[in-house]
């Protein structure tokens, strides 16, 4: 997993006499968020492991895995990444009609339930 940096907010710039100087610290961006997708009344076991194996391209074992995770616990976390990474994720997961939400990871990778093992990056045509 690569880390970009960005600005923060210690980024600061200055002008004098002039003259252009600015001196940037760079900090990493808050990572990790996670994906939560809750258990709802409304969709099929099956659907939800598709959802899974279809946009985030997960193989059928673990989509299923996580699927009754959240059939069983009520909520699994099915990716992580960068806070704009995973809201892209929550908005394609509410086009599929799964209740998804964000939250921030305690303590670095130790709030992953869903043990997704990579970025959650999707490949599905939304987001």
């Amino acid at each position: 997993m690569s880390l970009s940096v960005a600005p923060g907010p210690a980024t600061r710039e200055g002008t004098r006499t002039g003259t252009e100087s600015s001196t940037d610290t760079l900090t990493a961006p808050d990572i990790p968020w996670n994906l939560v997708i809750w258990n709802d009344p409304v969709n099929l076991m099956s659907y939800v492991s598709y959802v899974f194996q279809s946009y985030f391209g997960y193989p059928e074992s673990k989509a299923n895995k996580l699927m009754m995770e959240v059939h069983k616990k009520g909520r699994s976390i099915v990716a992580h990444g960068s806070k704009e990474q995973v809201e892209r994720h929550a908005v394609a997961m509410h086009g599929y009609g799964l209740w998804a939400t964000v939250e921030k990871a305690t303590g670095g990778n130790s709030g992953k339930s869903g043990k997704s093992g990579g970025s959650g990056q999707g490949k599905g045509k939304r987001g």
